[in-house]
């Protein structure tokens, strides 16, 4: 698989507790990503964060939060992010959506992976 040097990142916020169909919302997005066929995403899980509410979440041992930051990064040619966020629309009810140019310098595989 390869992506164009001028690509758009979509960003996605979303707290640990989000769900979609009994599993955590930012597996279900990755998986979505996956079966579409998408260069790649990557979940990031924050450590501190506060969002449209203001409420504070963060992993500091006195204030336990079981509803920690995610952020679900995801980088392909604008055609490809284009035609993904009908999905991210169903699937995200809470949350920030962002999207942003980004120019690609490598995308490559392991040792082991075939060349295409």
């Amino acid at each position: 698989m390869t992506i164009p040097e001028n690509g758009l990142l979509l960003r996605i916020f979303v707290g640990e507790s989000d769900r979609w169909e009994h599993k955590p919302l930012y597996e279900a997005i990755v998986l979505a990503a996956r079966e579409a066929h998408l260069a790649g995403a990557t979940v990031l899980r924050g450590a501190m964060g506060f969002g449209r509410h203001s409420r504070l979440h963060t992993a500091k041992i006195l204030r336990l939060s079981e509803d920690l930051p995610i952020v679900i990064e995801i980088v392909d040619s604008a055609d490809k992010v284009n035609e993904f966020l009908p999905t991210i629309d169903r699937m995200v009810d809470e949350g920030l959506v962002t999207m942003e140019d980004v120019r690609v310098i490598k995308y490559r595989g392991g040792r082991g992976e075939p060349a295409e």
